[in-house]
């Protein structure tokens, strides 16, 4: 059995796409995932599965969210290996997220066609597109003049014409976290 993480697109945000975890776990159970857990409600869920039954299972996942949501659910699939590579690559180390910034991954759906220049930067949404991998993404973020922070998902799905999913960086280590702890129990 190999491990995996799907990072479901736009659940549970600001009221809209509303999915309870359990539900959510449960949708993956039935589709054949074990030793399912969620983290956060935003659509991180861990699962085993064979390597061959993996993509089956998270497209039977969207099938069945699709229903619930009324739309098609955006679902990367990473494994473990690939998040626990992300962090050991320490694509932040340069910069400290106590000084007023926020770190971000955006997980996108497909490699880009085009390998843009780095670093990418929306001055309006004050973001900063530092590194780039094979399907991620890693962004500063800068307090804008009005005090909030820019989201960087819209920002690389029009730079690169892929569909995406954002997530902090804490919340990335703590996937990797979270999947060790699995290993070592």
């Amino acid at each position: 059995m190999n491990k995996y993480v799907a990072f479901i697109r736009a659940i549970n945000v600001a009221g809209h796409a509303t999915v309870k975890m359990s539900n959510l776990r449960a949708k993956f159970q039935r589709a054949g995932g074990s030793e399912v857990r969620t983290l956060i409600q935003s659509g991180n869920v861990l699962f085993e599965a064979p390597a061959k039954d993996a993509a089956g299972i998270v497209r039977r996942v969207g099938d069945k969210l699709r229903g619930a949501l009324d739309n098609e659910p955006e679902i990367m699939l990473r494994s473990v290996r690939e998040i626990e590579a992300l962090v050991k690559s320490a694509p932040f180390k340069d910069f400290d997220a106590t000084r007023g910034i926020k770190l971000y991954v955006v997980f996108l759906s497909r490699k880009p066609r085009i390998q843009p220049a780095l670093p990418l930067i929306s001055s309006r949404e004050a973001l900063e597109a530092v590194r780039m991998n094979n399907r991620e993404v890693f962004i500063v973020s800068r307090p804008k003049k009005n005090g909030f922070f820019g989201f960087p998902n819209n920002f690389i799905e029009e730079q690169l014409g892929v569909s995406a999913t954002t997530r902090n960086w804490s919340t990335v280590t703590k996937i990797a976290n979270l999947a060790r702890s699995q290993a070592d129990g």
